[in-house]
């Protein structure tokens, strides 16, 4: 990807309701800061002006989010009644999100899930971070389950690292890049939760990418796959040396995963009834917890400003 500008939004899926652009990395989604050259927000409203919505605070309804530094796939609802729709599907958990990433090391185990529970960081000067349960200073860790399967392992820059494909199975803040740095495979270019090192060896992004997203709402199924970054055409840092799981594999059982039943609670994309290519099997996921009283109220506030009105 070219470096971000106003003018280079990439759309990899656009319909009446619904636009999934590939957002670049180093770039925030929206911004009231007046020092915020580019947002995405800026980008959509250069490119779609017709579509920004006066009746929003930035123009555009965001379905959901990406970190600053994490680039790929993202969801922009271009009504009220679509952006109600998919928060839906985000709220009955029948979103499969896929990402890729280069972590640090050879992951040795083809393929693992991830268990640490999560929850925020309250240690004086890391309270912008969030950390796994048992860290001094976690509070409130949640249940957090995340899919690895290796894709590949080689060389970034002469550092042993390992292309991975990550599947949240949970949506907790940093989730993907807390897990990978708690097995001690941190992302690469990660300089939150990434091993320490001088500024001059840092990459230039963080190798994060949202890859795959479908959102299967009561209209449409908003299904998009973005090009793969981490390739060394695009980044000769990046030298593979041994193929362990081909992602086109992958991206065929994803595509070919049934969406659940929101009224039956069928099976969630690539749960065990439906599992990735490689050995073991994954633990069933959590069980559904009743919605809190503060979840609700949540759920309410936002359905208010972006969406139809709430079911009761």
């Amino acid at each position: 990807m070219e470096p971000g500008s106003v003018e280079n939004l990439c759309v990899v899926y656009r319909s009446r309701d619904f636009l999934v652009v590939n957002k670049h990395w180093d770039v925030r989604i929206d911004s009231k800061s007046w020092w915020e050259t580019l947002t995405l927000q800026k980008q959509l409203r250069h490119r779609f002006p017709e579509l920004a919505d006066p009746d929003t605070c930035y123009g555009f309804r965001f379905c959901h989010q990406l970190d600053f530094s994490t680039s790929g796939a993202l969801c922009v609802a271009l009504n009220k009644a679509a952006a109600g729709s998919a928060y839906r599907c985000f709220k009955d958990r029948r979103v499969t999100k896929a990402y890729l990433a280069l972590v640090r090391g050879h992951v040795q185990e083809s393929r693992m899930t991830i268990s640490y529970a999560i929850g925020k960081n309250s240690t004086e000067g890391r309270t912008h971070t969030m950390c796994i349960e048992g860290t001094q200073g976690c509070e409130n860790p949640k249940p957090s389950l995340t899919e690895l399967v290796v894709l590949e392992h080689g060389l970034y820059a002469g550092d042993p690292v390992s292309k991975v494909l990550l599947q949240p199975l949970t949506g907790r803040t940093h989730q993907l890049r807390v897990h990978c740095s708690a097995l001690g495979h941190p992302i690469v270019g990660d300089q939150t939760y990434g091993q320490a090192s001088n500024q001059e060896d840092q990459p230039f992004r963080m190798m994060l990418h949202a890859f795959y997203l479908r959102i299967p709402t009561c209209t449409e199924c908003v299904e998009a796959c973005t090009p793969d970054p981490f390739v060394p055409t695009l980044d000769a840092c990046w030298s593979p040396h041994t193929l362990v799981q081909p992602l086109d594999e992958l991206v065929q059982v994803l595509r070919a995963a049934p969406d659940p039943d929101p009224t039956e609670g069928g099976p969630r994309p690539c749960s065990p009834s439906t599992p990735l290519p490689g050995p073991g099997r994954p633990p069933p996921p959590p069980a559904k917890l009743p919605e809190t009283e503060a979840q609700r109220a949540s759920c309410l506030k936002w359905l208010s400003e972006w969406t139809l009105e709430p079911d009761n």
